[in-house]
This record gives C-alpha cells, sequence and structure tokens, in this order.
C-alpha cells in the first residue's frame, strides 16, 4: 500500500495500545528535554539568584518544565519526523523510528503536533506573557524548520540558526522571563548562547549527511563538507569558551574572588569537544554537554551560593 507521501509500504498488524503511546513518547525524544531545561533554568538562576523558585513562583515554573519537555519537542518532532520520512528510510541511525516502522502513522503525527502545539500555548499562560510569546515564537520555528515550501531544514545556515536560536537563545531566556523582564537580559549572554548553541548543532548536521543527501536535503553539511563542520564547530567552541572565561575574570555578569574552575575547565572543555566531534553522535554530543554544566554549575554557585 501507499502512505501518505506515495510511498509503498508494507502492510503490518495494527500495534497495541501501549505499543502506540510507548511510540508517541519516543517521539517527543525525552533524551532532549534536558536540553530546553538546562538553558531555561541556567536563566532562571541567573535572574532571581536562588536554586529553588519560592512557592509563589512555582506553578510558573512547574508550566515551564512542562512547556519546554514534552510539549514543545513533541510538536516540533512530530513535524519534523513527518516530512523528513524519505531521509530516515535511508538512516541507519533512524530505522527505528515510529513512522519508519508503522507502529505510528501519518495521522498520528499531525494530531500529535496539533494536541502539543495547543497544550503548549494554553501551559505557557501560567509562566507569563513572555513565556507565551517565546513558546509561539519557537513553535512557529519548528513548523518553518520542517515543513515545505520553507523547510528551513534543507536550506544551509538557516538549519543551523533556527536550532542554535531554539537552544541558545529562547531557552535560556524563558527561564530568565520566569523572574525579570526579557528586556533586561545580558546581551553577552545573547551572544554566549548563539556561539554555544551552533557549535553543539553543527556536528549533528554531520550524522545524517548521506541520508540527507541522498533526499535531496541540502543540509549545512551536505553544502559544506564534514571537515568544515568539524573546524567550525571547534571554531564557534573555543570562542564561546574564551568568551566565557573572559567574562568570569573580568567579572562581567557576576563577582568572585577566584575562578580557579573555569579556567581549569576552559581548555579541557575544548579538547572534550575536539575528540568528540570528529566523528559525531547523540552521545558524544550529550559527553561534550554534561561536560560544560560542571563550569556551568560552579558559575551558577557564584550567583546563588
Amino acid at each position: 500500500m501507499r502512505d501518505d507521501h506515495g510511498v509503498t509500504t508494507a502492510v503490518r498488524p495494527p500495534a497495541s495500545t501501549a505499543t502506540r503511546a510507548l511510540a508517541l513518547l519516543r517521539l517527543t525524544r525525552p533524551w532532549f528535554w534536558p536540553l530546553g531545561w538546562a538553558g531555561a533554568y541556567f536563566g532562571w538562576v541567573l535572574a532571581a539568584a536562588e536554586w529553588v523558585p519560592p512557592l509563589r513562583d512555582q506553578p510558573a515554573a512547574v508550566a515551564a518544565v512542562v512547556v519546554l519537555g514534552p510539549l514543545v519537542w513533541g510538536a516540533v518532532l512530530a513535524m519534523n519526523d513527518l516530512y523528513d520520512l524519505p531521509n530516515d528510510r535511508r538512516s541507519p541511525r533512524k530505522s527505528t523510528a515510529p513512522l519508519v516502522t508503522g507502529v505510528l502513522t501519518v495521522t498520528d503525527l499531525k494530531r500529535a503536533y496539533w494536541w502539543c502545539s495547543i497544550a503548549a500555548i494554553a501551559i505557557s499562560v501560567a509562566a507569563g506573557p513572555w513565556f507565551v510569546a517565546g513558546t509561539v515564537i519557537v513553535l512557529v520555528l519548528g513548523w518553518l524548520y520542517s515543513t515545505p515550501p520553507v523547510r528551513l531544514k534543507a536550506r544551509p545556515g538557516a538549519d543551523v540558526a533556527v536550532n542554535t536560536l531554539v537552544v541558545g537563545v529562547f531557552a535560556p531566556l524563558g527561564g530568565w522571563s520566569l523572574h525579570r523582564s526579557v528586556l533586561d537580559y545580558p546581551p553577552i549572554l545573547v551572544l554566549l548562547g548563539l556561539l554555544l548553541g551552533a557549535a553543539l548543532y553543527v556536528p549533528t548536521t554531520v550524522m545524517d549527511r548521506d541520508a540527507d543527501l541522498a533526499a535531496g536535503d541540502t543540509t549545512f553539511a551536505v553544502r559544506w563538507t564534514p571537515r568544515a563542520c568539524y573546524r567550525l564547530g571547534l571554531a564557534l567552541w573555543t570562542a564561546a569558551n574564551v568568551i566565557w572565561l573572559a567574562c568570569c575574570h573580568l567579572d562581567v555578569l557576576v563577582t568572585r574572588d577566584s575562578w580557579t574552575l573555569q579556567t581549569v575547565a576552559a581548555p579541557a572543555l575544548v579538547a572534550v569537544y575536539a575528540v568528540a566531534t570528529r566523528k559525531p553522535s547523540i552521545p558524544r554530543m550529550a559527553v561534550v554537554s554534561f561536560a560544560f554544566a560542571v563550569p556551568g554549575t560552579d558559575f551558577l554557585l557564584a550567583v546563588a551560593g
């Protein structure tokens, strides 16, 4: 039989309710949720100088956790998987994707998109008007990223820019907005977010380069070589760490007597990135992200004590 994309597929027996529910959860990629949470938490602590939101702010914090976790990721990835089907069928890494295996249908993904989008906007109201605006912008960017004819994913440079803005700028800005106006957000954090976000995303375009090339999607890694992606990512990551270290020692964001850990961590982080991204994978990029959490936590200790 032919699916909604006109591709012939084998007829499979209907999946059980439990199997479909698990597939819907997998669709949201729970392992990606911490990306939004970590950025938002960083923004929150920096704005509030507290580790835990006070009782009056907890409803907004819970709303932010739900929106930045399963709801936004569910909406964005439903559209991504829907329009990436030709690519995913060619990618060994995506061979178990629910739409590829037939556990979920095109209709299921469209429903998941709308339900997650509506719920994300509705729940974000509890986190304030700035958070609502950010949620809407992220959902729109997610739509433009995957959906033809715009399909920013297939436009080299735009694919990196969208992911960089969402993870590197909007996530921490969302956390910040729970306590302070986004107009007070330090511009240097926007620059750092852009550099770090781009450095983390560029290597991921290399992972699916062959499948994207076969499907006719001109992603960043398709337009430029994996070696160029590696060099650019390393340059961006190095620049981010240099600027971060300078901010610490010049007391740009917070004053502290000693930044020894930051000084030691900066070259170590560059070395970890240089090794991990030679052959990028999701686990390797997770290692890079977790490594950055060490100086990140140390920085927040200086903010919140």
